[in-house]
């Protein structure tokens, strides 16, 4: 995987991020409710349908009854996650092959 691909799972919360006009921080925030990133549209229809909040306000509160904060304590962006996951099974693959290549000398 090089190191521009980030994966489906995570690509649809960087639509919804851009559709919904959502910061890194609410992104994160809808990610650790469980959120379903396909479903956002119907919960920001603040516009049309005045007593909904606006969908950042809406995941702050959900977040703020459920952790008891008002935003996580480290904000890290869809992005940077992706790069995070790749670095972690790059070395998952090395210590793999370092195990297979020290079985195979001993």
């Amino acid at each position: 995987m090089s190191p521009a691909r980030i994966p489906e799972r995570l690509r649809v919360w960087i639509d919804a991020r851009k559709r919904h006009r959502l910061s890194h921080a609410h992104v994160q925030m809808a990610r650790e409710l469980g959120m379903n990133p396909k479903k956002l549209g119907k919960l920001d229809d603040h516009e049309q349908e005045p007593w909904k909040l606006p969908l950042p306000a809406f995941i702050e509160d959900l977040y703020f009854r459920r952790f008891g904060k008002r935003r996580p304590d480290v904000v890290v962006s869809v992005e940077e996650r992706a790069r995070m996951e790749e670095g972690k099974k790059a070395l998952k693959r090395e210590m793999k092959h370092r195990r297979a290549a020290d079985d195979a000398q001993g």
